[in-house]
């Protein structure tokens, strides 16, 4: 019978979910209170630029005010593109054998596709959030506001965003691993599993779950454009 997992199970997002499924690693129950990290994170140049945008005077208004309707239609059009990369379709050579090197040169066109989809999520999300922030600055003073404090956030987020993204291709290297050396068939003669249908039971299932942290990513990189739309389709 198989033993019954003792993991404590994790809160917070779906992307963070999956990849503490992913992960071997137990992570904390209950994540940092963000207003503490965020003190660890901002250095006092940071801080001082954050409090001019938040406490300064109000910035004009550009001129050529838009609506949210082209912006809108352009982020529809961003998102499907990037789902459309994330399904795009990899034709690996089949597994064959189990030891660590065969497995990772394997796993390669996997990586590959994983990081080549983050760095087209990184670049389309970071043109479309500062398109919108020019927007905002043309709606009203309040929404320049909003726009520079937002342009403050990313600048010290951003960074360390990127660096934990960079260990998502890793963590589904060592879950491809896992259910390569779980699927693989163990038994030999007449009643032994086929090879090719035990391998594709597992395979398919971690293409599934590579696709669904892909997504879950996609989810978490358009958070701050999903704010800034709902900022320049308000009033």
């Amino acid at each position: 019978m198989a033993k019954a997992s003792t993991r404590t199970p994790v809160l917070g997002p779906a992307f963070i979910r999956l990849l503490a499924r992913f992960s071997e690693a137990d992570l904390p129950r209950t994540p940092p209170v963000l207003t503490e990290r965020l003190a660890d994170w901002f250095d006092w140049n940071r801080a001082l630029v954050l409090s001019r945008a938040l406490d300064g005077g109000l910035p004009a208004a550009e001129d050529g005010a838009d609506t949210g309707d082209a912006h809108d239609a352009e982020c529809v059009r961003a998102r499907h593109a990037l789902q459309q990369a994330i399904d795009a379709d990899i034709a690996p050579a089949m597994p064959a054998r189990k030891d660590a090197s065969a497995i990772d040169d394997e796993y390669h066109p996997y990586r590959q596709h994983c990081m080549a989809v983050q760095r087209a999520m990184q670049s389309a999300t970071g043109q479309l959030r500062g398109r919108l922030r020019d927007a905002l600055a043309r709606q009203s003073p309040a929404k320049a506001r909003l726009a520079e404090v937002d342009a403050v956030m990313e600048a010290v987020l951003s960074p360390r965003e990127q660096m934990l993204l960079a260990r998502v291709p890793g963590l589904l290297g060592h879950h491809y691993q896992r259910l390569h050396e779980a699927g693989a068939p163990h038994s030999t003669g007449a009643n032994a599993p086929d090879d090719a249908s035990a391998t594709g039971l597992w395979l398919a299932r971690f293409r599934q779950d590579m696709r669904m942290a892909l997504l879950a990513e996609l989810e978490v990189r358009f958070h701050p454009i999903d704010g800034l739309l709902a900022a320049l389709r308000t009033e």
